[in-house]
């Protein structure tokens, strides 16, 4: 058990406690954030919060709603103002960057990504590009090409020619993460990217995320399913009230009493009988 497991394992949520961002097992790259405090209108959202999520790896937001999670998220990514601390990618500080050059690095895929631009899904997904293509030039054969493998991937292809305006949620969603994976990122981030997709969609997109991750990519996703989170994340930070409160593996953090004490539910573990991955059962009346 690495060591941050061991803070987290059977302890009450209000026991728990960080130091600063664990490297147990973690590559030179991925991401670093440390102190990280966002304050809106004199709240703080974010509290002087410090993790690492190390590439190749798929690292997994979880925590109640009002954590911070999407807070965090768009701090991380410099759409969200922040008080102070310093955020790297790959060594890296964000912060010293322009925003064409921090788009290079990070792609963010929000949770109610939208465009006011009357587009096809193809030029939707060609934004992507903006970062790496001359803006007085058209897009050349290599970005053509990735622009195209982003929609095979999404399984959109059949879409390129519609007008963004006439998908559903689910197709707008999938043309979003689309867009952001023809902006050839270090490090992919996403919030709730399952929201609004069928089954099939989910599936089909989590284990998108996780041959990206297994490539070298940092991937930093907030889930509200921790069903998801056990089978498709290897690393995991939990947020509650704008604090980290554990840090580690995901198989060391989410044990069942973990859980309990984290959402106010029964929890236990299970095992998929289809896919053989981990998962959770919940039930009311929790600790």
């Amino acid at each position: 058990m690495s060591a941050a497991g061991a803070r987290v394992e059977g302890l009450r949520v209000d026991e728990l406690s960080t130091d600063g961002p664990s490297t147990d097992g973690l590559s030179a790259g991925g991401l670093r954030v440390s102190g990280l405090t966002v304050r809106i209108g004199g709240r703080i959202l974010v509290n002087d919060v410090s993790f690492a999520a190390p590439a190749g790896a798929v690292t997994a937001l979880v925590g109640p709603n009002g954590a911070g999670k999407s807070t965090l998220l768009r701090a991380l990514v410099g759409a969200q103002s922040r008080v102070r601390g310093e955020v790297r990618v790959d060594g890296v500080v964000l912060g010293d960057l322009s925003r064409r050059e921090r788009a290079r690095i990070v792609a963010f895929v929000e949770q109610e990504a939208h465009t006011d631009l009357a587009l096809s899904v193809r030029d939707t997904v060609a934004l992507g590009r903006i970062p790496h293509d001359s803006l007085w030039r058209a897009p050349d054969a290599h970005s053509e090409a990735l622009v195209d493998d982003a929609l095979e991937s999404l399984g959109i292809a059949n879409l390129a020619e519609r007008h963004i305006g006439t998908l559903s949620g689910g197709e707008r969603q999938r043309v979003f993460v689309a867009q952001a994976l023809a902006q050839q990122p270090s490090m992919l981030l996403l919030d709730e990217p399952t929201n609004h997709l069928d089954v099939a969609a989910q599936l089909h997109l989590l284990e998108l995320l996780a041959h990206l991750a297994a490539t070298g990519l940092t991937v930093v996703t907030a889930l509200h399913d921790l069903s998801h989170a056990a089978a498709y994340s290897q690393h995991l930070v939990a947020l509650r009230d704008g604090r980290m409160i554990a840090e580690g593996a995901s198989d060391d953090v989410l044990t069942p009493e973990f859980v309990e004490g984290l959402y106010g539910v029964r929890a236990a573990r299970t095992r998929n009988p289809i896919t053989g991955r981990a998962g959770f059962a919940f039930g009311p009346g929790g600790v």
